[in-house]
């Protein structure tokens, strides 16, 4: 899938597979590296403070939001993406929905229908907004 490419954040250690004759109805809390050739109906969260993975083959899919370092997608996400590392988006992605990121990668091919929004664009609009919402003393 993505050969002769460096990974410094991604060793493709494979912890978790859901094959692709799998459904899971609820939310997933994981660690390490996940590979999902199956479907996810629910969240997928990566365990906070953990090293983790998620990678979505070409037949999975997710309804549901996706959070987690390194997020990549090569096939169908109906959610909002929260990549606090970074996203790569493969030639068969399929999103709808935000992608919240500090790095991105498309590659031709994919398709977003949703915003890509930068975490510190993000941050930045949220102490825009508090400053906006505080009472004007004098």
């Amino acid at each position: 899938m993505f050969k002769n490419k460096p990974t410094p954040h991604h060793d493709g250690q494979v912890d978790t597979l859901v094959g692709h004759q799998v459904v899971i109805r609820g939310d997933l809390y994981f660690s390490g590296g996940l590979y999902i050739e199956g479907r996810i109906v629910g969240k997928v969260i990566a365990e906070e403070g953990q090293r983790a993975t998620i990678t979505l083959a070409e037949n999975g899919s997710i309804e549901g939001e996706v959070r987690a370092p390194i997020v990549i997608i090569n096939g169908r996400l109906d959610g909002d993406v929260y990549a606090s590392e970074r996203v790569e988006l493969a030639a068969k992605a399929r999103v709808q929905g935000n992608v919240h990121y500090q790095v991105v990668e498309m590659l031709a091919g994919s398709v977003l229908t949703g915003r890509l929004i930068h975490a510190e664009a993000q941050a930045h609009a949220l102490s825009e907004a508090h400053l906006d919402a505080s009472p004007v003393l004098g």
